[in-house]
């Protein structure tokens, strides 16, 4: 059998995944291992073959594409949020990337003082916090891929659970005087004010935080809410927002009214509608002229599985939904306009796709001199870099560089599992020897000191330099270790507290990109 599988490749990669995704999925006690455990599944499957004499092995180039495509994915999905986020967010990220470098600085002194080669040092760094592509980096400036992808894969199952444990104690926190979950809600408001002020003078204070949908007037009529139209005393306006800013819309326009202008839809209609129009991609809500076209307004935008105000300068892509009131007569030619085809959350759009991975590899190549001989990002940190410019950018000229938040999610997997299996047949035929040796417990050591020391460094700058939130703090600390399962976890704990997404989409491309820089200084300092 081992020898039928040596030759077979394709069929090897088929049934790792296979194994690793069914052992992945079992959860115990509200935790999993998630796509590492295809790693694990190629480490004992190529052990097993060794002591039979047969070398079982993915392709390199498989291997390397899998890893490209899992980062320029992870870019692209990340890239609106992540620069979005930069103007007020930066004092966190750049605390949390300071959190990171001097985790590696004692991660390495550690390294050295147990006698361990710098590209085991950085592969214990890698896996102690869960780094896939900062593996592959250690391994190409090493020029060896096997010691790095052992020691990742004996402090990487400490480096899932320890940053588990950090999440859970910091949900258990109490939460009093922290604001509530920035859930968008939707009120209606009776207008008491008598000066007639039109919508777009009621939000000028509320810029990109609440959106005004609807108006119902007297006689029954419930019309858009457009920018030039006046609040008359005793209209009812449906209001979308935040509670703390739908409280101050309600105070400064009049109070709360039990009635429900959704429910009438005689007059206006309104449905999910998907952006998959190409011509459209990249722009802002306002330059789509939905109100000048149709009559139209859109109170939200979903984005993968956050819902969005429908600011006008929010930029929308390929697969966002656009919640869309109108006209009933002119709903269908909305949805005509806009594309509404599923083939916006599946779209990969190959264009664009291979426009940024040629530009992130060629980037990954450039040679950056320090001292020591000089770095180069490599093809992850690179492709990382391309996918959040081109993810942020939507469109270069007629070319459009974004993809659906579903099928960027998609190809992430993908390419994860397959350099998984990668880096788990790479190292497997020295996995059992080391892991009985004396560097096995080193390296066990390293890895457990490597992953509490950067989870107190990024507890303790939260709260005691940021004052973060509790439940944001928990998705920080998903994103600062680049974890899906801490993600995961934490959305479960809190409830799905929209907080937790937040901090984690804050932290995480900063984070990658930090920890496949410091793998690698680890090696040329080492």
């Amino acid at each position: 059998m081992w020898g039928f599988l040596a030759a077979q490749p394709v069929l090897l990669l088929a049934l790792l995944v296979l194994i690793g995704s069914t052992v992945g999925s079992i959860r115990i006690a509200g935790a999993y291992l998630g796509p590492a455990a295809v790693l694990f599944a190629a480490l004992a499957l190529t052990a097993g073959a060794a002591t039979q004499g047969v070398e079982l092995q993915i392709p390199e180039t498989l291997g390397n594409f899998g890893l490209v495509l899992f980062t320029y994915a992870v870019g692209v999905a990340s890239g609106p949020s992540f620069f979005g986020s930069l103007r007020q967010g930066w004092p966190t990220i750049l605390s949390s990337v300071g959190c990171l470098a001097g985790t590696a600085l004692v991660g390495g002194v550690a390294g050295w003082a147990l006698g361990l080669p710098a590209p085991v040092t950085a592969g214990a760094f890698a896996g102690a916090l869960t780094n896939t592509p900062a593996l592959a980096a250690a391994g190409q400036i090493a020029g060896d891929a096997e010691a790095p992808a052992l020691a990742y894969s004996i402090t990487y199952l400490w480096g899932v659970i320890g940053l588990l444990l950090a999440a859970a104690w910091a949900l258990k926190r109490p939460q009093a005087g922290e604001g509530a979950a920035l859930q968008l809600e939707r009120r209606t408001i009776r207008v008491d004010r008598s000066d007639g002020p039109t919508v777009a003078e009621a939000l000028e204070r509320y810029a990109g935080q609440v959106v005004f949908s609807r108006i119902g007037r007297g006689g029954g009529d419930v019309v858009v809410a457009t920018p030039a139209r006046h609040l008359r005393q005793g209209d009812l306006v449906s209001v979308i927002g935040p509670e703390p800013q739908l409280d101050r819309v309600t105070a400064e326009l009049g109070h709360v009214s039990g009635q429900d202008l959704t429910g009438d839809r005689s007059q206006l209609d309104y449905a999910r509608v998907t952006l998959s129009r190409t011509a459209l991609v990249g722009s802002r809500l306002v330059d789509l002229e939905l109100n000048e076209r149709f009559g139209a307004q859109v109170s939200r935008v979903r984005r993968g599985d956050v819902d969005l105000i429908a600011a006008p300068g929010l930029v929308v892509y390929s697969g966002d939904r656009l919640r869309v009131i109108a006209p009933r007569q002119q709903m269908k030619s909305v949805r005509s306009y806009l594309g509404d085809s599923e083939r916006g959350f599946s779209d990969i759009n190959p264009v664009g796709l291979a426009l940024g991975l040629t530009v992130g590899v060629l980037l990954g190549l450039v040679h950056w001199p320090l001292p020591g001989g000089g770095l180069s990002l490599g093809s992850a940190a690179g492709t990382l870099i391309a996918g959040l410019v081109c993810g942020r950018l939507g469109r270069i000229g007629p070319v459009v560089t974004s993809m659906a938040t579903s099928a960027a999610h998609t190809l992430s997997s993908l390419g994860m599992l397959v350099f998984l299996a990668y880096a788990g047949t790479k190292a497997g035929a020295g996995f059992t020897a080391a892991v009985s040796s004396e560097l096995g417990w080193r390296v066990a050591l390293l890895g457990g000191l490597i992953t509490s020391t950067a989870a107190l460094a990024l507890l303790a700058a939260g709260r005691w330099l940021h004052r973060t939130p509790w439940p944001q703090l928990a998705g920080q600390l998903g994103g600062a270790q680049t974890q899906p399962a801490v993600l995961a976890f934490a959305n479960t704990r809190s409830n799905f507290d929209t907080r937790v997404g937040l901090g984690y989409a804050l932290v995480y491309p900063a984070a990658m990109m930090a920890k496949i820089v410091l793998a690698q200084l680890l090696v040329i300092l080492g």
